[in-house]
């Protein structure tokens, strides 16, 4: 099953990293969306069908913690499992996304295993590995 993807951050180039990552991981990608914080994610979430969100923490406007406040008591987004990126790791704070209903967090800098293994848990997909790119496969600038 191909997954539609929303990706959050208030920096273009690491919506681009994070886009790139999942495609070299090999995850099983539908489509991807993007917004720059949680105001155009929730516009985003109103209109479009999505099955997973990913989103960092620090954002103007609306953080990610907010986001997932706000996703939590909409009906129609409420199941939909949201992932912290972000560079927050102390314990506290990983906690405290857990506790406002993160499904995961994923701490950067992070590898294309590593998100693999995430989502492909997350979303109930097994994770046997395959669709990984090799080194030859293609070229990642970031």
């Amino acid at each position: 099953m191909a997954f539609n993807v929303l990706i959050v951050d208030d920096s273009f180039s690491m919506r681009a990293v994070i886009k790139r990552t999942i495609k070299a991981s090999g995850f099983n990608i539908g489509k991807f969306f993007e917004a720059k914080n949680g105001i155009e994610a929730l516009n985003i979430l109103n209109e479009e069908w999505l099955d997973l969100v990913l989103t960092d923490y620090n954002m103007p406007e609306m953080d990610g913690l907010t986001l997932i406040t706000e996703m939590k008591k909409t009906e129609n987004m409420q199941d939909i499992p949201a992932v912290m990126i972000t560079t927050e790791g102390s314990k506290q704070r990983v906690a405290e996304f857990m506790a406002k209903g993160a499904a995961d967090y994923i701490k950067k800098p992070f590898t294309p295993e590593e998100i693999r293994q995430k989502l492909n848990r997350i979303m109930g997909e097994t994770d046997d590995g395959e669709g990984i790119l090799d080194d030859g496969d293609e070229e990642l600038d970031f």
